[in-house]
């Protein structure tokens, strides 16, 4: 082990592991979400051991929002958000909650001041409570500050500094202050620095000496994990010191809703116990009860990281039935569908960062690119009756240009009146519209009219026919029903390939919620085809109104950060917002999006500022051109703080329409009302150089029609 801070030399296989180490994640959180505050009792009485997922035994969906995923992969952006400085400060991180939390809707469970730790963490720094007070004890009581929440969050910042423990307990703690103090500070940076370490060193009892030497040796965390450490020795059987854990560590002792100490000493005892098995260790951890998606996750993470893609694919099949499938619902909504592939690439392009490498992008940074061994990013085979059982999706090593894997497409019996079809989200799937649990998905679309959809597909030489092969969207329209939208259509001979190219269509400000490939054939066809890639890009160009043909997703596409979002169906506005206190912002697009000009007729109410902003990355990063209420047109920076770039005279009334435009084309920021152009100016310390739009309001009401997004210079 190297010095603490200096900086580590990448391990040759750790994108590989990082893989691993969020895929255990997800399997640890989606295994035992169905059951979440069981106790071992009831779990053993009426689900027996967990030895798989046993959602469909309860009648719940596999894939679903949970703030143990949308908090670890939200908080860790306040590294890339702030340079990826290896000195970033609990304030920093403070500032990244309240940029991707809203209220009431993402990531958080939403309990209340007093009962639900991380609410009332929200809260403190929403009244300017600098952190890491915000997590003080003395501010919000020992009880409070000391549940599971810092620990369930911690996955993140151990992944960025593989092999550097003491660098991972730092960040660690310094992340869990904002929220937690005392043995929760000092779970999460033992659990970080296990992590940190399990992608260079393979030995359980030495990750655990590691964890150890991070904590003070005169914390209860330390004691516990020593206690449980002798137990283990003495006794052979989990269930027996699970018992000894339940007398001495148990809830009865150590109260609030779901604290630290309990469950801590849980993940230990599938650790100790599980002999290093991801499944035998997920097992006890789940059956063992309470927080079991939490300490699951937090197990299936650091396991992954220490056994890699073989330690998990040694037992059951857990990845299938994942097909990488992840949603984050936050305040940056053009992240919230996304995969586990995808979130490699975040992960370690900041662990990369820290160690002043540069970022990867496979593939010419193509969004499917399949380049991690077994991953395939979202694609499942279609299942109605007309496609069932024609199509297998596997990763495979080759048929790549650039890359060294594919995706596979196993088709057989393909016949006319038998098409077989694959597709990815691009928006919440039906089965996710309505989810169960606590946790609300808001999200964007991350596909759009406009954009320019591209793909390489080729065919095995062993194929027995050639192969029609097509690109298609499937967008929501009347009654929040898919409807398929055909694009380009190719016929693959065996051996052959073809480059798709497809600008997608408007769809009337429908969503798109799927892009996939159709295959056909003119006779019985059995063989494969391979998807090299699948991307798009460029500015969108659409207008985003009520579609004509109805339904209520068309709402679903906008991250709702406002009071109100009022679905008028008596008045001819498309959007009618409504902000009480502070400023709220109603956001669509992506990250993706660098140079394009938003343009929308607004109508203030009753409102002390209104307008509308590009390059939005969440709550507190954009830019906006805003009316003011001293009769005031302002372009103003919001970057955690708000800096005026210009600003000019302009009459505006209650009640009457003004026509905005914003334009951002590399530093340079463009303003029109009327048509008229009012303002012309470079950000000399740009610092958004991507993001979505959205429509901003602040303290009152504002109506707002169509919003149109076009590319720069139409």
């Amino acid at each position: 082990m190297e010095e603490k801070g200096t900086p580590m030399r990448l391990p040759d296989d750790y994108l590989e592991r990082v893989y691993a180490g969020i895929l255990g994640k997800m399997i640890g959180v989606y295994l035992g979400r169905p059951f979440e505050n069981w106790s071992f009792e009831r779990i053993t009485a009426e689900l027996g051991e967990i030895r798989y997922y046993v959602h469909e035994k309860l009648n719940r969906p596999l894939i679903l929002t949970d703030d143990d995923l949308s908090g670890t992969f939200t908080f860790i952006r306040a590294l890339p958000d702030h340079g990826n400085c290896r000195d970033i400060t609990p304030s920093q991180i403070g500032q990244t909650w309240l940029n991707y939390l809203i209220e009431h809707r993402t990531v958080l469970w939403w309990g209340g001041r007093g009962n639900s730790t991380e609410h009332t963490v929200y809260l403190n720094l929403k009244d300017g409570v600098p952190a890491p007070l915000t997590g003080s004890a003395d501010l919000n009581g020992p009880i409070t500050a000391q549940q599971v929440g810092a620990q369930i969050f911690i996955d993140g910042w151990g992944m960025v500094a593989p092999g550097d423990p003491e660098f991972a307990a730092d960040l660690a703690g310094r992340a869990a202050s904002v929220s937690h103090a005392g043995e929760a500070v000092y779970a999460a940076r033992l659990l970080a620095a296990m992590e940190a370490l399990a992608f260079v060193e393979p030995n359980l009892e030495r990750l655990l000496d590691a964890g150890l030497r991070v904590v003070p040796h005169k914390s209860l965390i330390y004691r516990l994990v020593c206690d449980i450490r002798e137990w283990r020795d003495a006794e052979p059987d989990w269930r027996m010191t699970r018992s000894r854990i339940a007398r001495q560590y148990g809830y009865d002792r150590y109260p609030g809703n779901c604290h630290i100490v309990p469950n801590h000493a849980l993940i230990h005892l599938a650790l100790l116990y599980g002999d290093g098995d991801f499944q035998k260790s997920l097992t006890i951890v789940n059956t063992s009860g309470w927080d079991t998606d939490c300490n699951s996750g937090n197990v299936g993470c650091l396991l992954g990281i220490r056994g890699g893609l073989a330690g998990i694919d040694t037992g059951p099949d857990w990845r299938g039935p994942l097909a990488d499938r992840m949603y984050l619902s936050s305040a940056d909504g053009g992240r919230s569908i996304t995969n586990a592939a995808s979130e490699v690439y975040h992960i370690a392009n900041i662990g990369r960062a820290l160690l002043g490498e540069p970022p990867l992008a496979p593939k010419a940074g193509a969004r499917c690119h399949f380049e991690l061994p077994g991953s395939v990013m979202g694609f499942c085979p279609e299942e109605t009756p007309e496609s069932r059982g024609l199509l297998v999706v596997e990763n495979t090593e080759g048929h790549s240009l650039t890359g060294k894997r594919s995706l596979a497409l196993r088709f057989s019996h393909l016949a006319p009146g038998r098409a077989a079809r694959v597709s990815a989200a691009t928006f919440i799937p039906p089965e996710a519209i309505q989810l169960p649990g606590p946790y609300t998905l808001q999200a964007c679309p991350t596909l759009y009219p406009g954009q320019t959809v591209r793909a390489r597909v080729c065919a095995c030489p062993a194929n027995t026919t050639p192969v029609s092969c097509a690109l298609f969207i499937r967008s929501y329209t009347a009654e929040d029903t898919l409807i398929t939208v055909q694009g380009p259509v190719a016929e693959i001979a065996p051996g052959a390939e073809h480059l798709f190219q497809w600008q997608v269509p408007d769809q009337g400000g429908a969503p798109i919620a799927q892009v996939g490939l159709e295959l056909c054939a003119a006779r019985r066809a059995d063989g494969s085809l391979y998807l090299d890639y699948l991307s798009w890009d460029g500015a969108p160009n659409l207008t985003l109104t009520r579609p004509a043909t109805g339904g209520a997703l068309w709402r679903r596409a906008w991250v709702d950060g406002v009071d109100h979002f009022i679905p008028w169906t008596w008045t001819p506005d498309t959007l009618r917002l409504v902000q009480n206190h502070g400023r709220g912002l109603l956001i669509q697009g992506t990250r993706e999006w660098t140079d394009y000009q938003v343009e929308a007729s607004v109508t203030p109410l009753l409102v002390k500022r209104a307008g509308i902003a590009v390059r939005v990355q969440g709550m507190n990063r954009y830019y906006a051109l805003l009316l003011d209420e001293h009769q005031t047109l302002r372009l103003v920076k919001v970057l955690e703080d708000e800096r005026t770039l210009a600003e000019a005279h302009l009459a505006w009334e209650y009640y009457q329409p003004v026509q905005l435009r914003l334009q951002a084309l590399g530093n340079r920021l463009q303003a029109w009302v009327g048509g008229q152009i009012v303002f012309d100016c470079l950000d000399e310390e740009p610092g958004l150089s991507e993001g979505g739009i959205a429509v901003v309001c602040e303290e009152g009401s504002l109506a707002c029609g169509p919003v149109s997004i076009r590319p720069t210079g139409i």
